[in-house]
Formats: structure tokens, C-alpha cells, sequence
């Protein structure tokens, strides 16, 4: 396992890869990375950065080189199939220079798989025919891969460089995602006692306040300051109705409450009236 230990695991950041044309031209819906940071909040961990990528070998090999080299924990959805469209395995053995090859252990759980479908039907569970021969392509990963069970179907994803190539259907990729977590980096979780505060800036402008934003970073060392600019919804009334900023603070908790007050305290200086969210 390639699972570096310490400050440098510690430094490291999660990504999330999305693979598919289907995503891409919009006949499907991305729902990978709310359920990545559903999971890694979960755990007291953030996302990092996400990509979304064609099904193009090209650019699929290109993505990965890059995020081998990053050195994050990255998580891959989609393209891990046997059709003409998957091209994930393949391009992952080329983005680390090496090739893929049938995982004995995937074999014996794509061989179950198989049988389990027959039910009974010799013809079916024959394991040389043409079909289920290519079934097994579904196994063959990069050499020096790790599995990564599957509890919907048995059909494995697999593990190599702190990378995760899980299926592109989410009630499949989900609890893979979890299994991963909790297995390689349960060490990770709530290292951080993170949290983070909002309130809404009515008819705010972004620019009036950067100034002060800017400064409550540099005074507070280890706190972000966000902005979340909205032209507003009238569904929702009030103060959300109209045009209006949401300012707010993140990072350690422990960090956050002279910031808090600082940046209350600004934004009501410049003149705007402060809403607390509820």
C-alpha cells in the first residue's frame, strides 16, 4: 500500500475526477461530488478540487499524470467498464508508465459474479465463452493495484497511488468511497475542529468589501473569508428576496471568534446592516 504516513499524509488534499460524456453533455447529472463531500464532512475532512472529463483517452491520461504527481488523495468515477466508451484502466497504467493486467482476486469475483447471474444455466456460467471472457476485463487494472470491494455487485473497483477508480453509478461509488475512507485513512478524520459562520449583507457589493476581507485574512492567520454573492429569490423572501452577499468566516474553531467579531464589526463600519442567518 502506497500510504504515506504523518505530516505528509496530513498535508495532503482530496480530489474528485468525474469521468463521462454523459455528464459532460448534460443527459446525466453529476451526483459524485455532493456525496464526496457529504462523506468526507462526515469524517471532518474537505474537498479540494474536482475535474470533470470526456470520455477521450487523451485527455483522460493527461488528468491523470497530473494528478498522480500532485500527490493528493484522489477519487475517480466512471470508465472503470468493459464497452468501447471505458478507457479509465487503461489510461491510468499509461499515466504511471506501466500496463494492466488481470487482478487474480478480481477474477475470482467476477468469476462468482458470472455464476451468480447463471443461476443454474451451465451455458451461462461457462466461463470461456467469448462474453464471459470479456466480463474479466473488468479486472484487469494496472500492475500493482489493490482491489476495492464492490457490496452491490461484487464487481471490484481498484486502488493504486492514493487513486480510487470506482463505477460511475453512484449507488455503487458511494459506499466504495466510504469503504475507502474508513480503511486507508480513518488517521485523517477530525483533525481539524473546522467549522464556519455566515451572515447575510443586504445590497452588498463585493467590492467594498475585499478591502476588509483581505485585512480579516492577514490579521487572523489560519481563517478564510467567503462570499457568496446571490441577485436574490423571491420564493424565498425577505432579506433573501432582494439582492444580497452572504460573509462568512471558516477555518479552526478555536481560530474563528475574534475573526467573527472583527468582520461583524467591519461590515457594519462601511455602513451595511448585518442579518444573521438562522
Amino acid at each position: 500500500m502506497e500510504v504515506p504516513t504523518g505530516e505528509a499524509k496530513v498535508a495532503r488534499r482530496f480530489g474528485l475526477i468525474v469521468i463521462g460524456d454523459e455528464i459532460l453533455s448534460g443527459r446525466r447529472q453529476d451526483k459524485h461530488m455532493s456525496k464526496l463531500i457529504e462523506l468526507l464532512a462526515e469524517r471532518g475532512l474537505s474537498l479540494g478540487w474536482a475535474r470533470y472529463v470526456a470520455d477521450d483517452p487523451e485527455q483522460i491520461t493527461a488528468t491523470l499524470k497530473d494528478s498522480f504527481a500532485s500527490g493528493d488523495v484522489v477519487f475517480s468515477t466512471g470508465g472503470i467498464g468493459a464497452t468501447p466508451d471505458d478507457h479509465t484502466r487503461q489510461c491510468a497504467a499509461l499515466a504511471l508508465g506501466t500496463k494492466t493486467e488481470l487482478h487474480p482476486t478480481a477474477r475470482e469475483l467476477i468469476a462468482g459474479r458470472i455464476q451468480s447471474m447463471a443461476e443454474g444455466d451451465p451455458i451461462k456460467a461457462d466461463l470461456s465463452t467469448p462474453e464471459n471472457q470479456h466480463r474479466f476485463k473488468m479486472g484487469e487494472f494496472p500492475i500493482g493495484s489493490d482491489i476495492i470491494p464492490n457490496p452491490y455487485n461484487q464487481i471490484p473497483g481498484f486502488r493504486i497511488k492514493e487513486h480510487h477508480f470506482l463505477p460511475g453509478f453512484p449507488v455503487m461509488a458511494t459506499p466504495m468511497m466510504a469503504w475507502c475512507l474508513d480503511t486507508h485513512y480513518k488517521d485523517l478524520f477530525h483533525q481539524e475542529n473546522w467549522a464556519e459562520q455566515s451572515f447575510i449583507v443586504p445590497k452588498g457589493i463585493e467590492s467594498t468589501l475585499t478591502p476588509l476581507m483581505e485585512r480579516i485574512e492577514a490579521n487572523f492567520t489560519g481563517v478564510k473569508v467567503f462570499s457568496l454573492p446571490s441577485v436574490g429569490d423571491a420564493s424565498k423572501g425577505g432579506v433573501y428576496a432582494q439582492r444580497h452577499i452572504e460573509l462568512g468566516v471558516k477555518g479552526n474553531a478555536n481560530l474563528l471568534e475574534s475573526a467573527w467579531i472583527a468582520l461583524r464589526t467591519g461590515t457594519q463600519e462601511l455602513g451595511y446592516e448585518i442579518h444573521d442567518i438562522s
